[in-house]
């Protein structure tokens, strides 16, 4: 029963995000580029910190150093690859991305689909320990508020009012519940599937952050821009180490 409160309050919190948008309308473009570019930076070093110092050595410890928890990571890759490609789902974290404002509809899908593949780790990660549920979830929030901020914007551009666009970014947010609720149930009845789950998550984090976000971070080419980025990637890195400590 306590796994199944952490995992639902997580993934309430992380579906409340997409009304984050809200607080965006009153703000300059510039203001909100430069907000999110930092935002990204935290994000990054919080998927890769929670994949590398949380996920995948709970992954080896259950599964050994085998051949199948390199197969399930490299899965994780390759389906959050496919997820990109073929469902045309990408993170966009600009206000103004001019390869979206035409595909509204697609991004809302792609972000529904996004959403309930959140709830499901959220839940697996919860299903393995409390700490390691927390940690996942520290990870998926930071990356989803520059996500939903330019998924909002995308809507807003696309000709969508502002509540219309709030509205739709929380219906889709809330597939993460569902996607949750998935989880805690097959867990309940199939032993170890929480332990499958973890390093598939370690891979899609692991792509998120080195393909989708990374790339991002390099558009700006100030130095001092760049010296705070690298602090918030730190930051975000040290925060998923602090986790450990705390455990």
């Amino acid at each position: 029963m306590l796994v199944w409160i952490y995992s639902l309050v997580s993934v309430i919190i992380v579906s409340l995000i997409s009304l984050i948008g809200v607080f965006t309308l009153s703000l300059k473009t510039e203001k909100i580029k430069k907000a999110s570019l930092f935002l990204v930076s935290f994000a990054t070093g919080s998927l890769f910190g929670d994949a590398i110092i949380h996920l995948l050595p709970e992954t080896f410890k259950d599964l050994g150093f085998g051949l199948l928890p390199s197969l399930l990571i490299v899965s994780g890759i390759l389906l959050f690859f496919i997820l990109e490609r073929f469902l045309r789902w990408r993170h966009c974290h600009e206000i103004d991305c001019p390869d979206h404002e035409t595909v509204a509809s697609v991004i809302l899908v792609g972000d529904a689909a996004h959403n309930l593949i959140d709830g499901m780790v959220i839940a697996a990660s919860f299903l393995a320990s409390i700490a390691l549920g927390i940690a996942t979830t520290i990870a998926v929030v930071f990356h989803e508020i520059p996500n939903e901020i330019g998924e909002f914007g995308v809507l807003i551009h696309s000709g969508f009012s502002a509540k219309k666009a709030l509205l739709l970014n929380f219906l889709s947010g809330l597939t993460a519940i569902f996607g949750a609720v998935i989880v805690l149930m097959i867990g309940s009845k199939i032993s170890g599937f929480p332990l499958y789950l973890l390093p598939v998550t370690a891979g899609g984090f692991l792509y998120i952050a080195g393909s989708d976000l990374l790339p991002e971070l390099h558009h700006e080419v100030k130095l001092s821009t760049s010296f705070w980025q690298m602090i918030l990637m730190v930051l975000g890195i040290s925060i998923m180490a602090l986790l450990v400590l705390l455990e």
